[in-house]
């Protein structure tokens, strides 16, 4: 068969980039619900945190997860609160911001690590249960105890070179002197995803293609 492999391999890019799409519109759609409702969303992400630190400990506790790894991930947790203190807002220089990126980074890794090392011992009988934890339980634990909190900022934190200006920075105007233009503050995605499409749009036109000409 030449044909059918061929048109598995085009519904599956067609598939991938589908998924993408969405994923991509639901971001869009959840930066804007974070724009304006800042003050719900800031205490939302402010329990999730204290709950995830509260789970991780729990975990340590009665599971028996490792000590220094559930240590580094409480302390990851309380520097990615530090990024409230000025919710939505951030700068991508903020030492704080970047130390919670590569925080996001180790997490992973270290705990993909310790989970790829864990080995099945010895059943005395065909009926013992080995105590290794399965693919569900390691993925949700991926999915909330590691990348929930950090996926939660990057939704809501906004980019902040585009702030509206305070009144201290507010000049009086005069008919000569036309008011400075106001700037909006975008959402980290918003900006990730305008960036794409016009780079997207910016490579049709170096193939030309022109949008005013149509398919």
């Amino acid at each position: 068969m030449w044909i059918l492999p061929l048109i598995g391999y085009i519904g599956l890019a067609l598939g991938f980039c589908f998924l993408t799409l969405a994923i991509a519109s639901g971001l869009y759609y959840l930066s804007e619900l974070v724009e304006e409702h800042t003050v719900i969303a800031k205490r939302l992400l402010t329990r999730l945190i204290y709950s995830v630190i509260g789970l991780q400990s729990l975990l340590w506790l009665f599971d028996g997860l490792p000590f220094l790894l559930s240590l580094f991930s409480v302390g990851s947790h309380i520097i990615y609160l530090g990024n409230m203190r000025r919710f939505p807002t951030v700068r991508v220089t903020d030492p704080l911001f970047i130390a919670s990126c590569v925080l996001v980074l180790l997490n992973h890794y270290f705990w993909f690590t310790h989970f790829s090392n864990l080995s099945i011992p010895p059943q005395h009988s065909i009926y013992d249960k080995p105590n290794v934890p399965t693919f569900t339980e390691i993925a949700s634990y991926f999915g909330i105890c590691v990348w929930l909190v950090p996926f939660a900022l990057f939704v809501s934190l906004s980019a902040g070179d585009n702030v509206l200006p305070t009144m201290g920075s507010e000049e009086p105007t005069t008919p000569s002197h036309p008011p400075p233009p106001k700037f909006k503050r975008q959402g980290m995605v918003k900006v990730v995803v305008d960036t794409i499409l016009e780079w997207i749009g910016e490579l049709a036109k170096m193939a030309g293609f022109r949008p005013e000409r149509g398919f």
